[in-house]
């Protein structure tokens, strides 16, 4: 089944734009070019639909808090009948570091707010992500806690590294938007 839904993760508002919990947004954003995104207030969240690789794909970024998207994500999905092997959801990933991007179905949260929301709105853990490394404080050897680091803008050369990993990911989507996963993991997980 080819991925008919991807979801940007981020939190809402000018303040929170720049912080490393917004690589999903910045994903969505890059996908959605000079046509931008609608809002959508029964889905509490910005949608719009493109066509990639000969396929009407639907684009969301929840407006709820990172760890209300289930809402918009669960709402989207049930509305359009869209299965959650056919939803592609972007975030930040703490265990990558940045510069890096993988592909995978299913699996746990790994402390996730907004993955758990999705799980939990969705009732399964068996949808794709996409996860965008943003590194961890430890690994950095800084001294601050996970929720001040994500809500932090990285650092100038991090953020470089995150728009490869960014840009590496959209020469990815359309393979998954073709139902073709193994040629893109490949192409992702391959320098």
């Amino acid at each position: 089944m080819p991925i008919r839904l991807i979801v940007g993760l981020g939190n809402p508002g000018p303040e929170y734009e720049q912080t490393r919990h917004n690589a999903g947004f910045w994903l969505v954003d890059n996908l959605a070019g000079a046509r931008g995104l609608a809002r959508e207030s029964r889905f509490h969240a910005l949608s719009g639909k493109i066509s990639i690789a000969g396929n009407e794909v639907w684009l969301l970024e929840p407006q709820t808090f990172m760890n209300r998207s289930g809402q918009s994500v669960g709402g989207l999905a049930r509305f359009f009948k869209i299965a959650p092997d056919e939803i592609l959801v972007v975030h930040d990933e703490l265990d990558l570091a940045p510069g890096i991007a993988k592909l995978k179905k299913g699996g746990s949260s790994g402390g996730h707010n907004g993955l758990k929301d999705i799980t939990a709105a969705l009732g399964t853990q068996d949808y794709w992500r996409l996860r965008i490394g943003i590194g961890h404080p430890r690994v950095a050897n800084l001294q601050q806690d996970v929720v001040d680091y994500v809500l932090h803008r990285p650092r100038k050369e991090e953020q470089a590294l995150i728009d490869q990993a960014i840009e590496k990911s959209l020469a990815a989507i359309p393979l998954l938007c073709e139902g073709r996963f193994e040629a893109a993991m490949l192409a992702l997980h391959t320098a």
